[in-house]
C-alpha cells in the first residue's frame, strides 16, 4: 500500500500562485510515477501533470503548460505542483497519484486538496 497525502490547496485571486505538495508513505519502492489530475464541479477527471522517477521527464496537459511545473525529492517521497497565473477554471480539486506501472486508475490516490481561483 502507498499512502499519499497532499497539502497547500487554498483560495487565490486569478493571477496568483499556489503550491501542492503530495507526501507518498508505505510501500513507495513501488512507484513508477506520480502525477496530478484535477476535478472541477460536473466534470471528470482530467490528467494535470506527472513525472517519471526514472528520468525525470515530465508531462503535462496542454492546458496548464507554461503555467505549472511538476517537480519530485525522491529521497522524500514527495511530489510538488507549483501553480502560476493560476486562472478561475483552474478551480478543482487537485488529487495526487501514484502509478505503480499499470496505469493511473490501478495505482494509489490522495483525498484530494482543493483549489479556487477567484475572478
Amino acid at each position: 500500500q502507498v499512502q499519499l497525502v497532499e497539502s497547500g490547496g487554498g483560495l487565490v485571486q486569478a493571477g496568483g500562485s499556489l503550491r501542492l505538495s503530495c507526501a507518498a508513505s508505505g510501500r513507495t519502492f513501488r512507484t513508477y510515477a506520480m502525477g496530478w489530475f484535477r476535478q472541477a464541479p460536473g466534470k471528470e477527471r482530467e490528467f494535470v501533470a506527472s513525472i517519471t522517477w526514472s528520468t525525470g521527464i515530465p508531462s503535462y496537459a496542454d492546458s496548464v503548460k507554461g503555467r505549472f511545473t511538476i517537480s519530485g525529492d525522491n529521497a522524500k517521497n514527495t511530489v510538488y505542483l507549483q501553480m502560476n497565473s493560476l486562472k478561475p477554471e483552474d478551480t478543482a480539486v487537485y488529487y495526487c497519484a501514484a502509478n505503480t506501472g499499470y496505469g493511473w486508475t490501478s495505482g494509489y490516490w490522495g483525498q484530494g486538496t482543493q483549489v479556487t481561483v477567484s475572478s
